[in-house]
């Protein structure tokens, strides 16, 4: 009986020492497993942080529609336009469309004598004017090719207003306008020739002021020495004397010259209170309700109305000067 108590008492201390070695062989096992999650956990929350550092600095953006293609832009839209635009002072240019439909409505309308007709610009000179088709300054006619949608225009004047009309011109000399375009005005060629009246001085001063403009102390614009002068400046800078149309170069090779220009000094007077229009621009009347401008005179007809309204409203008074200038 002892025998078998000690051998059980081994095989009990064997036992709990295998529990014992396993329970170490296991333990680190665990601590692997939670080292692993930890790890995890640690990525996930650098994740998590990264994120949010992004956020800072980044919007979320929709997803955006696809981009179009481009397209070319279509040859007609089907409507009857002209449109007219200035490109310097001396051109204008104009583009249209006319419909098949207007097209077609012509020839039904015109018979035979729509392929008869002749295709026209009719250009408008409407400068200070109300245009309504029939009291154009004047006009002239360019015969333009009937595939034509567009044509530059030498109106022959700057400064001036234009409107153009396309039409067609039937054989017995009947204009039938198909469109009517926009009114445009195009630059004058040099410096502007109004003068503000604010800035007005007397002649005398004029004159002083002008020899000293080229140099010559305060002696008036008279002499050899001013003639010289200006003959230089004129050539060497055309249009410096005057406002109206620059002059052309004299040939070196020759020493005689002549240089001809003109001016045209508008002035009045009315209430000083009173409100002045010229060319509806109003002005700025003196404080004793006179008023003077000075012009340039080019070749052709100059038309300046100048309005007067008096202070309450109740009286207005139109003078209109037409001066005509013709050099030979």
């Amino acid at each position: 009986m002892a025998i078998l108590r000690r051998i059980k008492e081994k095989l009990t201390k064997i036992t709990q020492k295998e529990k014992k070695a396993k329970i170490i062989k296991d333990l680190p096992r665990k601590t692997k497993g939670k080292e692993i999650l930890e790890k995890e956990k640690k990525e996930m929350l650098g994740q998590q942080e990264m994120a949010i550092q992004k956020a800072k600095f980044y919007t979320v953006q929709a997803p955006g529609l696809p981009r179009p293609m481009p397209q070319e832009l279509p040859q007609q839209y089907g409507q009857d336009k002209i449109v007219l635009q200035v490109r310097d002072p001396w051109w204008i240019h104009a583009y249209w469309e006319i419909s098949s439909s207007t097209q077609e409505r012509l020839k039904n309308e015109l018979k035979d004598g729509f392929y008869k007709a002749k295709c026209i610009l009719r250009i408008y000179d409407v400068s200070q004017i109300i245009f309504n088709g029939r009291n154009a300054n004047r006009f002239f006619d360019i015969q333009i090719n009937e595939h034509s949608n567009n044509w530059y225009i030498d109106t022959g004047g700057p400064g001036r207003s234009w409107c153009v009309d396309l039409g067609l011109l039937l054989t017995e000399a009947r204009f039938i306008t198909i469109v009517r375009s926009n009114t445009v005005s195009t630059p004058i060629e040099g410096p502007s020739w109004i003068t503000d009246e604010e800035w007005m001085i007397p002649e005398d001063m004029f004159a002083r002021l002008y020899g000293m403009g080229f140099g010559l102390g305060r002696s008036s614009p008279v002499g050899k020495g001013w003639q010289e002068r200006v003959k230089r400046e004129l050539i060497s800078s055309p249009g410096i004397s005057s406002l109206a149309s620059p002059l052309k170069k004299v040939p070196a090779e020759r020493k005689f010259w002549l240089m001809v220009n003109t001016e045209l000094i508008v002035y009045g007077a009315t209430e000083p209170d009173a409100k002045v229009y010229v060319q509806d621009r109003q002005i700025t009347l003196r404080h004793d309700g006179t008023f003077t401008m000075r012009f340039a005179l080019p070749n052709g007809k100059q038309i300046i109305p100048v309005r007067g309204i008096s202070a309450d409203k109740r009286e207005e008074r139109t003078v209109t000067p037409i001066v005509t200038k013709e050099t030979k």
